[in-house]
């Protein structure tokens, strides 16, 4: 792929996922909203890149420190949900980010073997699933401005350039970290908070957790595709693994509801 190319999917990849869930948030609210947000819409097109500029090795250690940072993310999703209960979103926003540096360190100063990512992820969204506050908040109908929307793309379009001009740099381990940044996490909830309040944050957190899963089926099967197959097909599979898993946790916790 040529160099106009390459920038063309830098700019628009993350930026149209991003507009797609601020759509779904819009027509189905914060619940199905967090749930799609676990999917590896912002990490999935930023890993793709960093293979494609960076080889299949250096892909697969990404991949692996992708998988841990579910921890991070978490220790993201944990401080904000707390914070936001008594603080304006700033302050909350600053706790969250905080919380999520910390972890980050910790992660990357550790094994990047893909058996410690999976322990540090599974670690994470057993923490959250039971310390995140609860709440009872119906779904409510949520309304974005086009400026909100515009601000969300260009984030997501700023945090791929940053990452993949960076990664040779940073390394695949902290590259790989930083593309579960949780910068749709932190946009969410932010606006959320502003609109309607930290109970619907904390529905929209929660709805999350469940989209772990997913993800973490995403990361797995490119640290074992990627050695064997070309970057295309690892991540189609990788992608509809991720989908598949998503859907039969949506398929779970409704029966767990009726339950």
């Amino acid at each position: 792929m040529n160099g106009t190319g390459m920038i063309l999917l830098k700019l628009t990849l993350v930026p149209f996922f991003l507009f797609a869930v601020s759509m779904a948030a819009v027509r189905w609210g914060p619940a199905v909203a967090g749930w799609l947000a676990g999917l590896p819409i912002v990490a999935g097109p930023i890993l793709y890149l960093l293979v494609l500029e960076q080889g299949a090795a250096f892909g697969v250690g990404a991949a692996a420190a992708a998988l841990s940072a579910i921890f991070a993310s978490e220790a993201f999703n944990l401080a904000y949900a707390w914070t936001c209960r008594w603080y304006h979103y700033c302050i909350a926003a600053i706790m969250g980010l905080a919380a999520w540096f910390v972890a980050a360190v910790g992660l990357t100063s550790l094994p990047g073997t893909p058996l410690f990512a999976l322990g540090a992820a599974l670690l994470g969204v057993a923490a959250a699933q039971t310390f995140l506050p609860r709440t009872h908040a119906a779904g409510k109908v949520i309304s974005i401005t086009r400026t909100d929307l515009i601000m969300r793309m260009v984030a997501g379009a700023v945090l791929t350039l940053a990452v993949t001009m960076l990664s040779a740099s940073l390394g695949a381990q902290w590259s790989g970290v930083l593309t579960v940044f949780p910068l749709l996490g932190l946009i969410l909830s932010v606006s959320s908070q502003r609109a309607y309040g930290p109970d619907f944050v904390v529905r929209l957190l929660r709805g999350m957790v469940l989209g772990r899963f997913s993800f973490a089926a995403f990361c797995l099967c490119l640290i074992w595709l990627l050695p064997r197959q070309n970057a295309e097909i690892a991540f189609l599979v990788s992608s509809a693994v991720s989908v598949a898993v998503q859907w039969a946790s949506r398929q779970a916790a409704a029966v767990l509801r009726r339950a």
